[in-house]
């Protein structure tokens, strides 16, 4: 409700007022819609209700929390029963228990894996999966996401006239409303809960081949801030596949169609109804009973909605083949011709299905007249899912390995074949340092097994390697810097977290401008073609995000970041044989005790309510952060000009004193006044680091999107090994905040942040005598010297140059500002020119440069803020 109502958005909720209603609970002795709530028919198994202890069934608080330790933290259940095994040790610790049995027979708090056999191609092969509607009703009925469930459609708007559509969680977009729709023509009363799958396959060894292929469920009734944080327990491991690799069969296309045919056997072959998948076809049409943690029951229908995975694993799902797009029947000589932007289409068909299960049908008429019908539909002859599926839609975009990992990584190695490693990694060298960015101190061209993580970060100082350079063949480099900055900016519009009509129509016009470009590449001689399946996955991003919202509802970096708890966690607990049967057992009993956890923590919440809102109350979050106690006590005024910079301090805090005092004086006024100041001390106390909680620019954006940024302000110093290191004093972005400021971009400007301090309390009193007590500035100030303001973007990349800006004298003009006035930090792109020079260094070059370019790709509300 709270994030609802932050959300500044026109809201058109779903016209049938049965959607997502609760159902009567007949089986009750009268007419009800509530059952007990999760955490009380927990209570009924696990404890006596009457009793008082809430750790029940163990002893005490540290019964229980010496158990947890042993099975999330400790060495192992063998080791721990050794431990305990020792004479006295569980007496002294005053333990019920001598073995981890207690825990095993906590009750399962999600379903218990199956072992199961399948035969493909005359072997046999084990899987272990659960019962995907039993994961359906335990995700949906936890406790910890009762109250937060989305339950019904929504339409989200900009404004009144309804012309400007918002999308950001899954049910503002197209596909729940129309599934809803069709619903409640059919079965009116219904609850739409979309599944979300994702499968990848993962290493778990450095060293060797054991692998483990895990599938991971949620659901889309979970707000995506849940399902991408596995701290939240939003998503659940469905089950493990096999990993064989076939290599006993010789042909290649024989062993790559039976590994297709095994996954589809295992997941999704309507000959078994048992596999992973195939109990959501009849489910999703007759609907089931199911209770949300708050005891709520209604009819709810599993419909699988989004299946995310990498190319490899979408073609697995689709059955389509290498080289072919997933999702529709462009054919792949078509695909982003060279010299124009006339194969883009962003609204095209998706693959017929009516053609592809006629295909599939086929199977009964024999192997030659299957593979001959699979061939004409485009497909592997492989098991196909049932019609109540569509797979071809269900398949989303793949922000790490498409934009990251694909187009990214391919113009990385673009621009380095144009311009040459050697003067992009001098430059890299020679970037500024910020808190958000990492510095590439060896360059970005020795980096080997390059990561997703690695090509973010290069991103956001790419184009700044690029500007100034020139092309060893004469060709003007205006086509490539406007190519590199379409790139840039469709991979960070495609990131919103809250898009609307607005920002897609931006995601389209930077696709055409990068087709505008492109050519740049064929006539440096760079590529031939851009037969790029990845490079044609753009076209289907605005699609996609209007169908089921943003890309972060289903970007598989949140799923590689699953393989770390669900699968290499649990096979370092394993004795490495026969792995799979030991990691779901530890998952089981991993996954009670968490849920015992949760459920401690609502009995102490109940017993201590008051406690409970006070802690919540004292964990919100303040804009500015500043640390208790500075990082030095006593720096002296007169030192401050040399260890930091700040040339004109006394001057500057001077006019501050006479500008507070004075607000209604000129200028001319406030250097009189400032003349006659005296500074009643000697020593300031200063700080070297200012944290900020950044806040999303967007108006539209959901609340708790916050990012944390850093300042940092620090003088050379020697390390603990005696080495000096040199000094630091970071750029930022200050606000203007007086009556007459501009709005936007224009009313900010660049400063470089020299000292943080505050002045002496003692001290406040006498400086500001004219001052009431609460208009009297008791907290920290920053001396900043200031860059010139914005004026226009540059034509090319779109980026703002600013410079030093120099009083009448050539002097740095510098003042002092209120802690609160600095925006968020800021990065700026040294104009290097045709060749950086040599004698500039990371730490020198702000000193050195005469110009810089404002980085607008430090993250992503560095870019909304400065669009």
């Amino acid at each position: 409700i709270e994030n609802a109502a932050h959300r500044k958005t026109f809201v058109v909720r779903f016209p049938i007022t049965t959607a997502g209603a609760p159902i009567s609970d007949l089986d009750e002795t009268g007419p009800s819609n509530l059952r007990h709530t999760a955490h009380e028919s927990y209570r009924m198994v696990v404890d006596n209700p009457n009793n008082p202890n809430p750790y029940a069934p163990f002893a005490s608080e540290r019964d229980w929390k010496v158990g947890m330790w042993a099975k999330m933290h400790g060495p192992g259940s063998t080791a721990f029963d050794e431990l305990l095994a020792i004479e006295e040790v569980a007496n002294r610790l005053a333990l019920s228990y001598k073995h981890q049995k207690k825990i095993s027979q906590l009750p399962s708090a999600r379903p218990c894996f199956e072992r199961h056999e399948i035969v493909v191609a005359g072997e046999a092969f084990e899987v272990f999966y659960r019962d995907i509607l039993k994961c359906v009703e335990a995700l949906y009925g936890d406790p910890d996401f009762a109250g937060l469930l989305l339950l019904v459609p929504e339409r989200h708007y900009t404004n009144e006239n309804k012309t400007a559509r918002v999308y950001f969680d899954m049910n503002t977009g197209q596909w729940w409303w129309a599934t809803q729709k069709q619903l409640e023509k059919e079965q009116p009363g219904a609850t739409v809960i979309p599944i979300i799958i994702s499968s990848d396959k993962t290493q778990l060894t450095l060293i060797g081949n054991k692998s483990a292929y895990p599938v991971y469920m949620t659901l889309g009734n979970l707000p995506k801030d849940i399902r991408c944080k596995p701290s939240r327990r939003g998503q659940i491991l469905l089950a493990y596949l096999p990993t064989s690799r076939l290599q006993h069969i010789n042909n290649k296309a024989a062993r790559c169609r039976t590994l297709a045919n095994l996954f589809h056997a295992c997941m999704i072959s309507p000959r078994h109804m048992t596999r992973v998948l195939a109990p959501l076809a009849s489910a999703g049409e007759t609907g089931m009973r199911i209770a949300s943690g708050d005891g709520i029951v209604r009819r709810g229908h599993p419909i699988l909605a989004m299946y995310i995975g990498d190319y490899p694993e979408q073609l697995l799902v689709t059955g389509c083949k290498t080289g072919e797009c997933p999702k529709c029947p462009i054919d792949r000589n078509c695909w982003n011709l060279e010299n124009s932007h006339s194969s883009i289409d962003t609204s095209r068909p998706l693959r017929d299905l009516e053609k592809i299960l006629l295909a599939v049908s086929a199977i009964d008429e024999g192997p030659r007249a299957f593979t001959r019908a699979c061939a004409g539909a485009g497909i592997k002859p492989i098991s196909r899912p049932g019609p109540a599926q569509h797979y071809y839609l269900s398949i989303t975009p793949d922000v790490l390995h498409q934009l990251y990992q694909g187009v990214l990584k391919h113009l990385v190695s673009w621009l380095q074949a144009a311009f040459g490693a050697e003067e992009i990694d001098a430059r890299c060298r020679r970037m500024p340092l910020n808190h958000n960015l990492r510095h590439f101190g060896k360059g970005i061209s020795t980096m080997s097994r390059v990561t997703g993580k690695e090509h973010q970060d290069i991103g956001r100082i790419l184009l700044g390697l690029v500007v100034g350079l020139e092309l060893p063949s004469g060709h003007s480099p205006a086509r490539l810097v406007r190519a590199t900055w379409a790139v840039l900016n469709y991979l960070y519009y495609a990131q919103y977290s809250t898009h609307t009509t607005d920002t897609l129509h931006l995601l389209d016009q930077t696709l055409v401008e990068f087709h505008d470009n492109k050519g740049i590449f064929v006539d440096l001689g760079i590529r031939t073609h851009f037969h790029l399946p990845k490079l044609h996955s753009l076209d289907h991003y605005i699609r996609k995000t209007c169908l089921f919202g943003t890309t972060d509802n289903y970007d598989t970096q949140y799923s590689e970041r699953l393989h770390i708890d669900f699968t290499k966690d649990a096979y370092r607990a394993t004795n490495h044989k026969d792995e799979l049967t030991q990691m779901t057992i530890w998952l089981e009993r991993k996954e009670k005790v968490q849920r015992h956890e949760r459920y401690i923590q609502w009995r102490l919440a109940h017993a201590r309510p008051s406690d409970h809102l006070h802690s919540t109350a004292d964990s919100k979050k303040t804009r500015v952060e500043m640390t208790k106690h500075p990082s030095i006590r006593a720096v002296k005024i007169t030192a401050i000009p040399t260890d930091y910079g700040a040339y004109f301090f006394r001057d500057a805090l001077a006019r501050f004193v006479s500008q507070r005092n004075y607000p209604h004086y000129t200028p001319q006024q406030i250097e009189r006044e400032s003349a006659r100041v005296c500074l009643p001390f000697q020593t300031l106390p200063a700080y070297h680091k200012v944290k900020f909680w950044v806040t999303d620019p967007d108006v539209c954006a959901a609340p708790g999107t916050e990012t944390r940024d850093v300042i940092h302000v620090q003088p050379a110093h020697k390390s603990k090994r005696g080495d000096v290191l040199p000094g630091r004093f970071d750029t930022a972005l200050v606000r203007d905040t007086r009556e007459n400021a501009q709005l936007g971009i224009h009313g900010l400007q660049v400063a470089q942040v020299r000292i943080v301090f505050k002045i002496p309390k003692k001290a406040i009193p006498v400086l500001f005598p004219k001052l009431s007590d609460a208009a009297r500035p008791y907290g920290h100030l920053a001396y900043v010297e200031w860059f010139s303001p914005f004026t226009n973007p540059e034509p090319d990349h779109r980026m703002y140059r600013v410079s030093r800006d120099l009083g009448g004298g050539g002097e740095r003009t510098g003042s002092i500002v209120v802690i609160d006035d600095l925006e968020r930090s800021c990065h700026l792109f040294p104009d290097f020119g045709p060749i950086a020079p040599r004698e500039w260094t990371s730490s020198t070059v702000l000193e050195l440069c005469p110009s810089f370019y404002v980085n607008p790709y430090v993250d992503r509300h560095m870019f909304k803020l400065i669009l």
